[in-house]
């Protein structure tokens, strides 16, 4: 039987992200489109959000979109709140959405249970129609990743953003940005080759730091997870507002930075963060930019990009790995499915 070389799952997944984002836009879209129209119809008045791991970065890009463009306040769940101290809130008119690769873990389960029973209408997005948490959601949204896998998530966390992009833009107007060139725009980033000069920088590295702000802060906290599952590094992630308080004090020439930058209002409010950043003396790599690592981002708009920004530095981690004597598909300690309670 033949081994697979280290790494070649997670490489393979990377590459397979533009035929799924392709993929999810003509054949799911169209259920997605329907999903936000009865959310319409029941005109919630706050929006709770539920998910573990990579998925919590996707709830979290979710938790920006609602407040900008359905102009409702959005929180992201504590589920403990509901499975260990049996909390039972009020939720008739809240949406309750659960976003899981898996739909398999059991907190996120029950979370979704109660907040049902308590009133809300409840919406989970995962990869599998046929999950738990897909069962007893009275609204289920199948991202259509297929099978990944690899420990780390790659494919399924892009097509988690385009189906909650979709959604909750449906929810709002209906009139969705120009969706189309999303695999395109995808493909041509992923054809860049920055990430593999750009992963020599930190092969001797113990410790990272990545920063953004608005759309892009969730790709900042999902590169600082890539790196710590893959590379084991001690990755931190913080908004660009976050960092210039306390954390910027442990920042200096042995702390690297990787800060996303692309052409945005998000990227224009790193621009002083990135001034401070490199007057302290730190390495600062730059996402979005010809200099760092590039997107194709021409013509995407601003809420679309983090589809885009993560591709690089899903990259940067797969290289990284593999340059510092790791296998990135099997990292230590860790399963694809993790259960919490």
């Amino acid at each position: 039987m033949t081994t697979a070389p280290a790494g070649a799952l997670m490489a393979t997944e990377i590459a397979e992200q533009p035929a799924v984002l392709a993929e999810l836009l003509a054949q799911g879209a169209d259920a997605i489109a329907d999903a936000a129209r009865r959310i319409a119809k029941r005109r919630p008045r706050f929006v709770l959000i539920a998910a573990r791991g990579t998925s919590d970065h996707a709830a979290l890009y979710a938790k920006y979109l609602v407040e900008v463009r359905l102009g409702l306040p959005a929180g992201l769940v504590s589920p403990s709140t509901m499975t260990v101290y049996g909390a039972r809130p009020e939720l008739s008119d809240v949406l309750f959405i659960a976003v899981s690769q898996s739909g398999g873990s059991p907190d996120l389960l029950d979370s979704l249970t109660v907040a049902r029973d308590c009133g809300a209408l409840t919406v989970a997005v995962t990869n599998n129609a046929a999950s738990p948490l897909a069962v007893a959601a009275d609204v289920h949204l199948d991202i259509r990743a297929g099978t990944e896998r690899a420990v780390a998530a790659t494919k399924t966390y892009t097509a988690e953003l385009l189906t909650l992009y979709l959604l909750v833009v449906g929810a709002a107007s209906g009139d969705v940005a120009a969706v189309d060139a999303i695999p395109d725009a995808a493909a041509a980033t992923l054809g860049f080759e920055a990430a593999t000069t750009a992963a020599q920088r930190y092969r001797y590295a113990d410790r990272l730091v990545t920063t953004a702000r608005g759309y892009s802060y969730p790709t900042a906290r999902e590169a600082a997870l890539k790196l710590m599952e893959t590379s084991y590094l001690a990755a931190q992630a913080f908004s660009g507002a976050d960092l210039l308080h306390g954390p910027m004090a442990m920042v200096d020439s042995r702390v690297p930075v990787i800060a996303v930058m692309s052409p945005s209002r998000g990227g224009a409010a790193m621009a002083p963060v990135v001034e401070r950043l490199k007057a302290s003396g730190a390495d600062v790599l730059a996402v979005g930019t010809q200099e760092g690592l590039p997107l194709a981002s021409a013509g995407v708009a601003e809420e679309l990009l983090p589809i885009l920004e993560i591709l690089p530095l899903q990259q940067l981690a797969w290289r990284l790995a593999l340059d510092r004597g790791g296998d990135p598909d099997h990292p230590r300690g860790l399963s694809k499915i993790t259960e919490t309670w």
